[in-house]
C-alpha cells in the first residue's frame, strides 16, 4: 500500500510530497515525490510516527472519572485506548501507580493498580494501539513492593519508575503549599493536613525503605526493563538515581536536574502539556526552556495526551520539526528499548499519524502496522482499506 503526497518528517529532513510504502506492517520504501495509484493521496498533509508516549495517567481518570463512581475497568481500558488512537499515539505505557496515600488513592491501591495492569496484559490482542505497563513505585508504600515483585517475575510490567512523593523535596519541595493543598483537595483543616504531611515526612525514616528499594531496582534491571526516576530536584538527586541504574529522568524540577541528568547521558522526560502551556502546573521547570537549552529529550502525554501535536510545535517554534518530533516517537522509543518503531524508515513498524497543520493542528489519521485505527473521514479511508 502506498501512501503519497505526504509532508513526510522525517528523523533529520522534512521531505515535501514524499510517498511511502507499507508492506505487512512495515515501512518498504520511501520516495521523495508522489506515485501514481496510491492508496491515499495525503494532500500535502504532514506524516509523522506514531507517538510513543512513556508516562500516561489517564486510566485512572478512566476508572474513576469521579472519585464515588468507578467504572469496570476493561471497559475503561478500551475507552482509552480509543482516545489515545484519536491523539496518535500508537505505544502506551500506562503509568499506574502503588500509592494508596495519594490524593488519587481510590484507584492507587495495590488491588486496583494490579487489576488494571492484568487487564492490560490481557486484553492486549484486542486494543487498537500497542499497550504497556509502565509501573510507579512510590518508595515509602513498603507494602506495594511484594505485589510489584510479583508482577515483574510474571513479565506484566515494561517499565519502573521510582517516585517520592515525601513532602519537602520533588515536586513537594514547598511543605506549607502541600499542606494547603491537601487540606483543599480532602475537604479537611490546615492542622489535619499538617498532621498528615508529618506524618508522610516521618515514613521516610524507615530504614526498610532502602532495602526494599534495592530489591525493586535488582528485579527490574534482571528483566532489563527501563528504569527512571521522577521528579528529581537536585543534580545530587540525579547522581544517585544514576547511581543506582536509573537512565530516564522524568520531570526533572529544576533546570540543575535536568543539566545533570544530561551530563550523566540520562533520557530526560517532560510532559507534553508543560510544553503546550509553556509551563509546569507545578511552577516546576518549563518544557520549553528546557528543549531550548538542549535539555529535553522525550515528551510523554503526562494527563493530557492531545497535547502531543501542539506541544511538538511549541517546541519545534524553539528548535525543528524534526528534532521535536523525535522526543515523541524516535527518542521516546529507544529510552524504553524499542528498537522496531519511532522513524519513518525502511524496516520500521507503519505506525503512522497523518496531521493537518494550522491554527489549530489536527489529527486526520492514525496506523497502526499499516492499518487506520483512526480516521476523521478526511483521508480516503474505504478505498486504504479495500487495497
Amino acid at each position: 500500500m502506498w501512501l503519497s503526497n505526504f509532508t513526510l518528517v522525517l528523523p533529520d529532513e522534512i521531505v515535501s510530497r514524499g510517498s511511502v510504502r507499507v508492506e505487512d506492517g512495515v515501512i518498504a520504501e520511501i520516495r521523495p515525490k508522489p506515485v501514481a495509484n496510491a492508496a491515499i493521496d495525503g494532500g500535502g498533509r504532514l506524516l509523522m510516527p506514531g507517538f510513543v508516549d512513556l508516562h500516561g495517567d489517564m486510566v485512572e481518570r478512566e476508572i474513576a472519572p469521579r472519585p464515588n463512581a468507578p467504572m469496570p475497568i476493561d471497559f475503561s481500558i478500551h475507552e482509552l485506548d480509543k482516545k489515545l488512537a484519536a491523539a496518535g499515539v500508537t505505544t502506551a505505557f500506562a503509568a499506574v501507580s502503588f500509592a494508596t496515600e495519594s490524593v488519587y488513592g481510590h484507584v492507587r491501591s495495590l488491588e486496583t493498580t494490579s487489576a488494571v495492569i492484568e487487564g492490560i496484559n490481557r486484553l492486549q490482542d484486542d486494543l487498537l494501539i500497542d499497550h504497556r505497563v509502565h509501573a510507579r513505585y512510590e518508595i515509602t508504600n513498603l507494602g506495594a513492593a511484594p505485589a510489584l515483585e510479583k508482577l515483574l517475575e510474571a513479565g506484566h510490567v515494561d517499565m519502573v519508575s521510582l517516585t517520592d512523593h515525601t513532602p519537602g523535596q520533588g515536586q513537594y519541595n514547598n511543605i506549607q503549599s502541600y499542606i494547603l493543598s491537601i487540606a483543599e483537595r480532602r475537604a479537611i483543616s490546615e492542622e489535619m493536613a499538617a498532621e498528615m504531611v508529618a506524618k508522610r515526612i516521618e515514613m521516610r525514616n524507615n530504614p526498610e525503605i532502602e532495602i526494599k528499594l534495592k530489591q525493586v531496582v535488582d528485579l527490574a534491571l534482571k528483566h532489563k526493563l527501563s528504569l527512571a526516576s521522577h521528579d528529581d530536584d537536585s543534580a545530587e538527586k540525579v547522581a544517585q538515581m544514576h547511581d543506582l541504574g536509573v537512565t530516564i529522568s522524568e520531570f526533572p524540577v529544576t533546570l540543575p536536574a535536568a543539566e545533570e541528568a544530561r551530563h550523566r547521558g540520562l533520557w530526560t522526560l517532560m510532559g507534553a502539556p508543560n510544553a503546550l502551556r509553556g509551563q509546569s502546573m507545578s511552577g516546576n521547570l518549563s518544557a520549553i526552556d528546557a528543549a531550548a537549552a538542549g535539555l529535553l529529550t522525550v515528551i510523554a502525554a503526562d494527563y493530557h495526551p492531545a497535547a502531543f501535536v501542539p506541544g511538538i510545535f511549541k517546541i519545534a517554534d524553539r528548535t525543528s520539526l524534526p528534532y521535536a518530533v523525535a522526543m515523541a516517537t524516535r527518542n521516546a522509543a529507544r529510552s524504553a528499548g524499542l528498537l522496531d518503531r519511532g522513524e519513518i524508515a525502511v524496516g520500521q513498524q507503519a505506525d503512522l499519524v497523518v496531521v493537518e497543520a494550522g491554527d489549530v493542528h489536527r489529527i486526520r489519521a492514525t496506523f497502526r502496522k499499516g492499518r487506520f485505527v483512526y480516521s476523521d473521514g478526511t483521508l480516503h479511508q474505504p478505498r486504504a482499506l479495500a487495497a
